[in-house]
């Protein structure tokens, strides 16, 4: 098959490009023609000092490289795709100490402690508070007169609540993380007018915000989820540093990718009215994964190879960064019949949105899918005639498939 002609200097990394929109016809030229593809970048154009990346674009490629983390590290580069350019190098080790950047075994055994956090028990029982937040969010919005943002008043406050109500983190500090894990990830994005440095700041702000809570645990042990987490250092927990990371990985992972999840999907259902209409009716179980794998906030992460390999009939030598774009994978339709529709009766749905499987699976799947369904639970019931009053305004990022704002009234 001939291999797909982009534009000189075409990156699937670009913000520019991405601000505007997900690549998705270039995606669907490469899986068809050459799904691993390499992309040149000019040196330290991402913060690497090299010469540019390959593109996995094909859902089954995405997966082998997540489940093969001793061919494909997390470590030696972090899976954040591309950094500013001016990044110091010492800047990206630093975030080797987050569970997202590690291998196993050091990986397996924070997994290990950390999960606990996310065990069926702990969701179920946080269900029904997140349940009575969800009415009140939604119940708050429909009290709006004219026009509001979705993102602000409705999208990002269940995942703050949720998060805060997890770890023990007092409901009148989530402001505190929303603005911190904003300014972590806007570094591309002009209008917040952040520099890396500025999200350094916040990145330490939010470190020591943790530590500091898991010092007071340590000190006075409480009957939370943090206690178990911190309070025995010798007997297979977290060090006060090891915490701070987790809560600021949360604070993004928890945090940015749902509250996107949910902007995205509202706006498919403002887009495509008879799956609303169904979603009122019915309310399909299989609908949360729906949203995520049309919405895959996530667009991108990377490994680096630790040895010469084969993938995708491309030689990938070792050192080489390969980056995992999962909306491609959500749209393959080796995967999925009819990729490019919306359905929220889609069953299977085997996406990628969560990750590729291995050792990187998210952790908080299960909560993400049950604030997804609360929240649209709500929704429908305080605003069933929700319509758009604007377009929404993407976020410009390298990796984050964000939305700013998306105008709405309660009709």
């Amino acid at each position: 098959m001939p291999c797909p002609a982009f534009p000189d200097g075409f990156d699937f990394t670009d913000p520019d490009l991405l601000q505007h929109r997900v690549p998705l016809p270039e995606f669907a030229e490469l899986r068809r023609a050459e799904p691993v593809r390499w992309i040149p970048q000019t040196s330290n154009l991402a913060g690497f000092q090299d010469e540019g990346y390959w593109a996995v674009t094909r859902h089954a490629d995405v997966k082998y490289v997540s489940t093969h983390p001793e061919i494909f590290s997390s470590y030696l580069n972090t899976a954040i795709i591309r950094f500013n350019e001016h990044i110091e190098r010492d800047a990206i080790d630093a975030q080797r100490l987050i569970l997202l950047n590690m291998d196993p075994p050091e990986h397996t055994r924070v997994r290990q402690i950390v999960q606990r956090v996310f065990t069926p028990r702990a969701i179920r029982a946080l269900e029904d508070n997140l349940r009575s937040r969800a009415l009140a969010i939604a119940a708050s919005a429909r009290a709006r007169t004219g026009s509001f943002d979705f993102v602000t008043e409705v999208a990002c406050e269940l995942p703050l609540q949720a998060i805060a109500e997890l770890i023990g983190i007092p409901q009148d500090d989530r402001a505190k993380i929303f603005d911190w894990s904003n300014k972590m990830i806007s570094y591309d994005d002009p209008e917040y007018a952040i520099t890396e440095e500025v999200g350094a700041e916040s990145a330490t702000e939010l470190i020591a915000y943790a530590m500091n809570m898991a010092a007071d645990r340590k000190q006075c042990p409480a009957k939370d989820i943090v206690t178990t987490m911190v309070a025995a250092e010798d007997e297979g927990n977290l060090r006060s540093d090891e915490f701070g990371f987790f809560v600021l990985m949360l604070a993004v992972a928890g945090n940015e990718t749902t509250r996107n999840a949910i902007t995205h999907g509202m706006h498919a259902f403002l887009t495509n009215p008879e799956q609303w209409e169904l979603y009122k009716r019915e309310r399909p179980a299989t609908t949360a994964e729906e949203i995520v794998r049309w919405a895959t906030p996530v667009n991108s992460f990377q490994r680096t190879a630790t040895r010469d390999t084969e993938l995708g009939g491309k030689q990938i030598k070792k050192g080489d960064r390969v980056g995992l774009f999962y909306a491609s994978a959500n749209h393959d339709p080796d995967v999925f019949e009819n990729p490019d529709v919306f359905d929220i009766t889609r069953d299977p749905n085997p996406h990628l949105g969560f990750g590729g499987g291995g050792p990187h699976y998210c952790l908080g799947k299960s909560l993400a899918v049950l604030e997804i369904d609360l929240i649209f639970n709500a929704i429908a019931d305080a605003m069933p005639t929700l319509k758009p009053t604007g377009d929404p305004r993407r976020l410009r990022s390298a990796w984050i498939n964000g939305v700013k704002e998306l105008q709405v009234s309660a009709g």
